[in-house]
């Protein structure tokens, strides 16, 4: 993916860098991005988008072609379109791991560069991470209700463009989903592409059962899509086919994408085994999410996998994140917002999370120098412009790191309903009298 995309910005971002450019307004600053508040039915998040950032940071820098397009527009003078010419990022990153669980306020990158170069990173930082974020968090939940059971990606076609298809997958892929059916999602981050068939190709043919045959004989181990007339006829083609087929059968599985799945499947199961196809594996999709597949497990339906698609690629429930990208520290003051619902904390920061009896307990927001006794969160991700080594890591190395983070939460914050209880998320007593002493003599 085009990872050099400065003109993803917003105007005002431009507008601004140019007044701080004559202004000579060029000081070190952080920037802080956090959510403010999780979705009224999420407990936790996890944290997800970094690598895209850190490659778009690395790889910064205008084209001949954009400052162009920048003077066409009237607003900026030659000497800042000269200085963008040359600018790239040279500072340092800070932020959580990929696959971290986090919670509201608490940082998940901190930018600290000189104030033009963070002012212009917020629109495709905010993007990236809070797209990311959601279907990470979103994929999580409809792992954690299968049960162990195989889920698949089936979303791209509903993403809201083909950057969301891609970034989801990947998203996806890391929250425990086993594969995903958008090859060129495949090929760019090595996730394992799994398909089976669309109507249209029994649709074709003179009848389904010459469909399935011709289908399986060109693909011995794929599912079979049952339900384009009759799932119940179509079922007994598969029996048909298994009998002509003899030792030669070798479907791995029959597809559902229709009707009320929990009885269809209970049924389809036992005359499946009537058959002895014992081994053909009941596969489901359609509309499916966290709600609907922990109703299909609770009903304990027969089901072998499911693929997800629509309301998983959009997260239907909480399709957006109350992200932020805030100025939080200039030349080493503590900067921040006494706005009404969106006050904002100074200084760069550090997370401590804290564990108790095998499960995480509470978090501490603090200065990001300030030494406490729990578990820092928050590390060095980029130096100088420059990806420090480790912080990019492996698909696997992040998925593992989500599964060891989900055997940490107490089991309440678990669950797809909103729990309540509240993670406690706390701030170190310096922190807060910094805090407080700023807002008092700002007052």
């Amino acid at each position: 993916m085009n990872n050099r995309w400065p003109l993803f910005v917003d105007l005002y971002e431009l507008t601004m860098a140019q007044a701080y450019f004559f202004e000579h307004l060029d000081g070190e600053a952080v920037f802080s991005t956090f959510v403010r508040k999780l979705p009224k039915n999420r407990n936790f998040l996890i944290a997800c988008g970094l690598v895209d950032v850190l490659n778009f940071l690395e790889n910064f820098k205008f084209s001949s072609d954009e400052i162009d397009f920048l003077k066409s527009l009237g607003l900026f003078k030659d000497e800042f379109l000269d200085f963008l010419k040359e600018l790239q990022f040279t500072g340092d990153v800070y932020g959580l791991r990929e696959g971290t669980v986090f919670f509201e306020n608490e940082p998940i990158l901190e930018i600290k560069a000189p104030i033009i170069q963070c002012q212009l990173l917020e629109t495709y930082i905010l993007n990236q991470i809070q797209f990311q974020t959601m279907i990470a968090s979103k994929g999580v939940r409809i792992c954690s209700v299968s049960q162990d059971r195989n889920v698949v990606d089936f979303g791209s076609r509903r993403a809201h463009g083909l950057d969301a298809g891609l970034k989801a997958a990947r998203a996806f892929y890391i929250s425990g989903m086993s594969a995903t059916s958008n090859v060129l999602a495949g090929k760019i981050y090595n996730i394992p592409v799994t398909g089976t068939m669309a109507h249209s190709y029994i649709q074709v043919h003179s009848t389904e059962f010459d469909a399935f045959e011709a289908f399986s004989s060109l693909y011995p181990n794929t599912v079979l899509l049952i339900d384009t007339y009759d799932v119940y006829q179509g079922i007994e083609n598969v029996i048909k086919l298994s009998k002509k087929l003899g030792d030669k059968f070798f479907i791995t599985g029959i597809r559902i994408d229709s009707g009320d799945i929990i009885t269809t499947s209970k049924e389809i199961r036992k005359i499946l085994d009537r058959a002895g196809l014992y081994k053909v594996k009941i596969i489901v999709s359609g509309s499916l999410d966290e709600y609907k597949i922990h109703e299909i497990v609770k009903e304990n339906a027969p089901i072998d996998g499911f693929g997800v698609g629509t309301k998983a690629i959009v997260s239907e429930d909480a399709p957006y994140l109350d992200i932020v990208y805030k100025l939080t520290e200039y030349k080493g003051e503590g900067k921040f917002k006494k706005s009404k619902g969106k006050s904002t904390i100074p200084f760069q920061k550090q997370v401590y999370r804290f564990i108790s009896e095998g499960r995480y307990s509470e978090d501490i927001i603090s200065m990001y120098k300030e030494i406490l006794p729990g578990n820092p969160l928050i590390i060095k991700l980029m130096e100088d412009g420059k990806i420090v080594k480790g912080a990019v890591e492996d698909l696997n190395v992040i998925r593992e790191r989500v599964i060891k983070e989900l055997s940490m939460l107490p089991d309440d914050l678990k669950k797809i309903e909103k729990s309540e209880m509240v993670y406690p998320v706390k701030f170190s007593p310096s922190l807060e009298k910094i805090k407080t002493t700023l807002k008092e003599n700002h007052g």
